[in-house]
């Protein structure tokens, strides 16, 4: 499995909140940004709080016109106004209805705990904020696009809300702004008009970066240049994708083919059937051109390639786009030639992956279709991607976990098409493989933070009876694990039945121990302990494995030095989770042992150890840090609070419990609704307070509640 380096955290892709400085997800601009200058005045002044009445800003046009970078551009010109972040939501990679809200409360970083409407969630965290939402490629999704913003915008009154789509919104007090090619008005002078010229420019900087600049005193090139972009009516991606041919024809050659190939716009006005605007066929012309000059092999991995969601690496590609003509060994270079003719683009954010604009992935996937491949291929790709989740699920219990982990986050896109196209074929034996990979990814989902989404693929995999088997076990495990962490106690308990009696059907004591820590951890939480213990006690403890089940293993053991705890019985608390914390060295895994490492802070703490109470604390939360793990790292805020304010620095503890606050805010259900969990929490508030009186306490604690998820935990490490 390759290596993945992100610009962020250098480790996985931050989930929460992210840099302070420049708060937002917006990625970095990899290419010169070229003219706009009119369209951006015209959206810095519409999406700037203090100037623009509109709330719902729309930025309308064909395919290929620019509209993403425009969006982009004006919304980080914009971002001071916005102190609660600018959140682009990347909709494109979605292809099932019902998924916008889930997308946007994902690009959020709410770690959502709960089994809440997601609209709720997200109106919840974003009550008071005053935060911009880019809602970018909504065209396949226009229905659910328009109900989310109606939505947030009815309820949210310092959310604003801009959207790039083919069409508008067609909401009341959508500012529409109809973006159009570039001006072809050859070089700017003083007497142009704003904007005059910007394709030639785009075009001059894109060939100069192909090795062909254009020379301000060659005026036969540049007019050569002129006519080639008003060949192709002043689209940005058209321009592009001539300009990098550059690297192998001359300006001359260039313009001479696409003369031969390519109508003009006049003539696809003419004869357009009314299916397509006429600058649209002129843009699919284009890259049909740009289609034509590609090699035989080229054409066929374009084809393929589209069947990724969210980008691709290059070992995901040979392994799904390999086969007849093109072997293997041919991908490498094949891949190459689609990044230098732009087919193709480097991710901005994370090195050795790849992606494609929408639309070149949809021409590429209507050659698909036309060579009759597209159901073979989307096959190789679910199969892939099963092979994969069945992989990190035999290795999480390891020291590959965190990799794992990153490898997840970064697949989720894909992931995601390969369990929908298992589950599009419920018939006989797919079936039973629908529900293996429901289960494998599930599990994954569930330990990386996406738990409504595991719920949402495993429910629709358990929908209907399969064949028994340890990946309906997983499955049945899997799904009682989210509805544990989400707090839906009565559905982990039917879960938890279930999964039991799969676990004996199957005939795996392993299963079964891990059917336990489903019933057992349930009762712990519903503050039953003593049940708790007895059932937890009885399962016998067998040499971990490395896969799902061996991690379930481990989680039995917590449940059980969890409940001790929270019945007092610290010291027989720490004995189990000691056990968990050698077993978690042991093994190589963090998710267990950040847990552990919390419990025995927690009996620390209870037994006056202060200082190994802190430490424990601060330790445990960076392992759940390390893996993002939301809830983990809330619990963990939670104790070195009530530790520090028990060494006698109650300023610190009560930023900590800000700091808490804002991480149980983000799993929408704060201590998991554990009646024990919430006691032990305004027991530590109602101290802080004692010694600091009401005044002090809610400035400290304030002051964390307005750190970012990366500053509250960074505070949180700092040894005091």
């Amino acid at each position: 499995m390759e290596s993945v380096t992100y610009g962020h955290t250098g480790l996985v892709p931050d989930r929460t909140d992210p840099n302070p400085g420049n708060l937002g997800n917006l990625p970095p601009e990899t290419r010169s940004f070229v003219g706009r200058r009119a369209e951006l005045a015209r959206l810095h002044a519409a999406l700037d709080p203090a100037v623009g009445p509109a709330r719902l800003v729309s930025v309308v046009g064909v395919g290929g016109v620019g509209k993403t970078r425009l969006a982009l551009r004006a919304a980080a010109e914009v971002q001071a106004a916005y102190p609660n972040g600018v959140w682009l939501a990347e909709l494109s990679p979605l292809h099932t209805a019902g998924l916008v809200d889930l997308a946007v409360m994902e690009t959020l970083r709410l770690a959502d705990q709960s089994t809440r409407p997601v609209i709720d969630v997200i109106t919840e965290w974003a009550h008071g904020k005053r935060l911009l939402i880019v809602l970018d490629s909504c065209e396949h999704l226009l229905a659910d696009c328009a109900r989310l913003a109606a939505a947030l915008l009815s309820r949210l009154p310092g959310l604003r809300v801009l959207v790039t789509s083919r069409e508008r919104l067609a909401l009341p007090g959508e500012d529409v702004l109809h973006l159009e090619p570039l001006p072809v008005d050859g070089r700017p002078g003083a007497h142009a008009a704003p904007g005059a010229g910007d394709a030639v420019a785009l075009f001059a900087a894109r060939a100069a970066a192909a090795g062909r600049p254009l020379h301000d005193d060659d005026s036969a090139a540049r007019a050569t240049a002129v006519a080639v972009c008003r060949r192709l009516d002043g689209i940005p991606l058209a321009l592009e994708l001539a300009a990098a041919r550059l690297a192998e024809l001359t300006l001359d050659q260039l313009h001479t083919r696409l003369g031969e190939r390519l109508p003009s716009a006049l003539d696809l006005l003419a004869s357009d059937t009314g299916e397509r605007p006429p600058r649209h066929q002129t843009l699919r012309t284009a890259i049909g051109w740009s289609h034509e000059l590609c090699a035989p092999l080229e054409r066929l991995l374009w084809a393929r390639l589209s069947v990724f969601s969210g980008g691709f690496c290059l070992a995901a590609v040979r392994q799904v786009c390999a086969g007849g003509p093109l072997p293997q060994e041919r991908i490498a270079g094949l891949l190459d030639r689609l990044v230098a003719q732009s087919i193709v683009l480097p991710d901005p954010v994370i090195s050795a992956r790849f992606r494609m604009l929408d639309t070149v992935r949809e021409y590429g996937a209507d050659w698909l279709h036309a060579l009759g491949e597209e159901r073979a291929v989307r096959q190789r790709h679910r199969d892939h991607y099963a092979r994969l989740a069945r992989e990190g699920c035999a290795e999480w219990n390891t020291g590959r976990q965190v990799a794992w982990c990153e490898r997840v986050l970064t697949e989720h896109a894909n992931l995601r098409t390969a369990v929908e196209c298992a589950l599009a074929e419920p018939d006989g034996e797919r079936w039973s493989t629908a529900v293996e990979m429901a289960g494998h990814v599930g599990f994954l989902w569930r330990h990386c933070g996406y738990l409504r989404e595991a719920q949402h693929c495993l429910d629709q995999a358990l929908a209907a009876e399969s064949p028994p088997g340890p990946g309906r076990t997983l499955a049945l495990w899997s799904r009682g694990a989210v509805a544990i962490l989400q707090g839906d106690q009565e559905a982990a308990a039917n879960w938890a039945v279930r999964c039991a009696d799969a676990a004996r059907e199957q005939g795996s004591p392993v299963a079964q121990v891990a059917a336990v820590y489903l019933r057992g951890g349930h009762l712990a939480l519903t503050g039953r302990q003593a049940e708790a213990i007895d059932v937890l006690a009885a399962a016998p403890q067998l040499p971990v494995q490395d896969d799902g089940f061996g991690a379930a293993q481990l989680q039995a053991r917590l449940a059980l030095s969890l409940a001790h705890v929270l019945r007092g019985e610290f010291e027989r608390g720490r004995e189990v989770a000691d056990e968990v914390r050698t077993a978690s060295r042991k093994q190589g895994e963090y998710w267990c042992g950040a847990f552990a490492d919390y419990l025995i802070a927690q009996a620390d703490l209870a037994r006056g150890d202060i200082p190994a109470a802190v430490q424990g604390a601060r330790t445990s939360i960076a392992g759940h840090a390390l893996l993002h793990n939301t809830v983990g790292a809330a619990m963990s805020l939670d104790l070195l609070a009530a530790a520090v304010v028990s060494a006698g620095d109650a300023h610190r503890a009560a930023r900590l419990l800000g700091i808490g606050t804002r991480l149980w805010e983000l799993t929408g259900r704060a201590q998991m609704d554990s009646p024990d969990l919430i006691a032990t929490r305004r027991t530590c508030e109602l101290r802080v307070r004692e010694h600091l009186g009401d005044d002090a306490y809610t400035t400290g604690y304030r002051a964390g509640l307005a750190m970012s998820y990366d500053e509250g935990i960074a505070y949180a490490a700092v040894s005091r």
